[in-house]
């Protein structure tokens, strides 16, 4: 029973009569929002879409993890680091965007790693 003794059918009635209408979206695999810090992904989630007066909202309902975005890794800086580290552009590269592009340190994760 919802809140005031009101069973979900009559909650259903009261709904459309003012106009509220109420879906959920079947078979949903995953959502991403996306911001400027990074990126909220909800693998699983609940999705529901309410119209009323003519504005469509949706709830979900879920947990998210927060991804940050990789960084711009100019080509320059994975030259550099993959001449003083002695390894391929892809190793490079690689070592960048663990580091954030911390041109030091990826060089340093790759010198330790022989």
């Amino acid at each position: 029973m919802l809140p005031g003794n009101i069973n979900p059918r009559q909650m259903k009635a009261m709904m459309k009569k003012i106009g509220m209408n109420v879906e959920p979206i079947e078979n949903v695999q995953g959502i991403v929002i996306k911001t400027a810090q990074g990126n909220y992904i909800f693998d699983a989630a609940e999705v529901t879409a309410m119209t009323m007066q003519g504005v469509t909202t949706y709830q979900i309902v879920g947990t998210p993890h927060f991804e940050e975005p990789a960084p711009e890794i100019p080509a320059d800086d994975i030259a550099m680091v993959a001449s003083q580290a002695k390894v391929a552009p892809d190793a490079a590269k690689a070592a960048l965007v663990a580091t954030r592009g911390d041109i030091a340190d990826a060089i340093l994760r790759l010198a330790n790693h022989d």
